[in-house]
C-alpha cells in the first residue's frame, strides 16, 4: 500500500454555520463551499490549511455516523484520513493482514474521491480514512 499524504482531519459538529466562523474567520483558513454527501448522510466543508485540509462534518439525518458519533462522544476530532494510490489495493493488503475494515469495498465520498474507513478496533482507536482521488 502506498500513502501519498495526509488528506484531511475530520471534524464532527453539531452546525458547520456556527463552527466554520473560528476556522475560516478567526483562523483565516479559506473554505470553498460545503458539499452533501448524500450517501453518507453528511454535509461538508472544506477549509485549506496551507498543503493540508480540515474536513467540518455536520450530519444530515439522525441515523448518519456522523450524528451517533456526537450523541456518544460529543464535537470534535472524527478521524484522520490518509490519501492512498490505489484503495481496492490497500483494503488487500489490510484484509490480508487481518486488520478489521469498516468497508469492505471503497465508496463515495466528498469531492470527487473515493474512501473507505479502517475500524478503529484495529487501530488503536483512531478513525482511519483512506482516500483515493483521481
Amino acid at each position: 500500500m502506498k500513502i501519498l499524504e495526509i488528506d484531511h482531519i475530520g471534524i464532527a459538529t453539531k452546525s458547520i454555520d456556527q463552527s466554520a466562523p473560528f476556522w475560516n474567520a478567526d483562523l483565516g483558513l479559506p473554505a470553498p463551499e460545503k458539499e452533501t454527501v448524500a450517501e453518507q448522510k453528511v454535509t461538508t466543508l472544506l477549509l485549506l490549511a496551507g498543503g493540508s485540509e480540515i474536513e467540518l462534518l455536520e450530519a444530515t439525518a439522525p441515523e448518519s455516523a456522523i450524528a451517533k458519533f456526537i450523541t456518544n462522544r460529543g464535537e470534535g476530532m472524527h478521524h484522520i484520513a490518509l490519501r492512498v494510490e490505489n484503495i481496492e489495493d490497500a483494503l488487500r493488503e489490510l484484509r490480508d493482514k487481518g486488520i478489521r475494515l469498516i468497508d469492505e469495498k471503497p465508496r463515495k465520498g466528498a469531492r470527487e474521491s473515493t474512501v473507505a474507513f479502517i475500524h478503529p478496533q484495529s487501530t488503536h482507536g483512531v478513525l482511519v480514512e483512506l482516500v483515493q482521488r483521481d
